[in-house]
């Protein structure tokens, strides 16, 4: 009779140590990036305060758990059940965001996380130092954006990360002397970075580096590559915002290449990825190039599917997405992209 009982108590926390697992695995979190709010000389980095409050109502009514990125990080670190979660992040610390912003999210009851150039506080349209003392006291958590705000990748290697961590450096002694605090998350200027400076993030003792290349962090995600879905102008209406709200990870195995730079002057760049079938529908996969037509290849091995994207003419921008949506069995759409970085453009 005992070693009866021992068996099903082994059977039962085998189970229920599986299902925790699982659950951890499935764990998600879909990020947004905001930068103005309600200030419309800016039409390509700004949200108005009415799409702003469509945006929070809905993951009001529609239960969400909002965190900031440093919660969203333990939340994907730990054990346990699967949850909606999202994360809202403003980059650069605008006044706009204090002046429409804020007052929106005390309304809903959320928390954020402020991303911050230190050069630029209390400057033309920025906050203060005073301002963001207040966002600390309403649920605001604030991040590293750099010093400078430069263009990192524009100076050659290895000067380029001696140069990014003296900045990094100076904007994390610089918020600790005016708020009293050390940030632990680090979002990339223009969500450009290379592998290298992925590593200097790591090696500062940040929880976390955020890009602003598009899709939905899970518990397998890089933590230093986190992507956002950016809200502003034509993309954040609240059709748009619902869509990215209910976007599931695409669950890349294998990435090629790893880095988002490219070479100056060199060809358009090819990236091929892989990802599990499991209940995925092959019929449903789709390609996008931002600017143009994305040409798209795919092989089946086994259970895995691998995707080759290339775009259908020459890349122009600093800044190009390639992006593979699919769907599911269930109805929902996972997302992937990749974000392509031509340094010989200049902005």
């Amino acid at each position: 009779m005992l070693s009866i009982r021992l068996l099903w108590l082994v059977a039962l926390l085998l189970t229920t140590a599986s299902s925790t697992l699982l659950g951890q695995m499935n764990r998600e979190v879909v990020g947004f990036v905001y930068h103005r709010v309600g200030d419309s000389r800016y039409p390509s980095t700004n949200i108005s305060i009415e799409n702003f409050d469509a945006h929070l109502n809905y993951l009001k009514q529609n239960d969400f758990k909002v965190l900031t990125i440093s919660e969203a990080v333990d939340y994907l670190k730990k054990p346990g059940e699967r949850e909606r979660v999202a994360v809202i992040t403003i980059d650069d610390g605008y006044e706009s965001f204090y002046k429409n912003g804020l007052p929106l999210l005390k309304k809903y009851g959320f928390p954020a996380t402020v991303f911050i150039n230190t050069e630029t506080v209390g400057g033309s349209s920025y906050m203060d130092w005073k301002q963001l003392e207040d966002c600390l006291s309403n649920k605001i958590e604030i991040g590293n954006h750099s010093h400078s705000h430069a263009y990192f990748l524009n100076e050659a290697a290895p000067a380029r990360y001696e140069a990014f961590r003296n900045d990094v450096e100076t904007a994390q002694a610089l918020i600790k002397e005016r708020l009293g605090i050390t940030p632990k998350v680090f979002a990339y200027p223009y969500g450009e970075f290379d592998p290298k400076m992925a590593e200097v993030v790591q090696e500062m003792g940040f929880v976390a580096g955020l890009a602003q290349n598009s899709g939905v962090m899970h518990a397998e995600s890089n933590l230093f590559s986190l992507p956002r879905f950016p809200m502003a102008s034509a993309f954040s209406s609240l059709e748009k915002f619902v869509s990215k709200a209910n976007m599931r990870a695409l669950k890349v195995t294998a990435e090629k290449p790893e880095s988002f730079l490219m070479t100056a002057n060199g060809p358009s760049p090819t990236l091929q990825v892989t990802f599990d079938q499991s209940n995925l529908m092959e019929s449903q996969l789709q390609c996008f190039v931002q600017g143009g037509s994305c040409v798209l290849e795919k092989k089946k091995s086994g259970d895995k599917i691998e995707v080759t994207a290339k775009p259908g003419s020459a890349l122009r921008s600093r800044r190009t997405l390639y992006t593979i949506t699919i769907k599911d069995g269930d109805g929902h759409w996972h997302w992937f992209s990749h974000l392509w970085v031509n340094p010989g453009v200049k902005e």
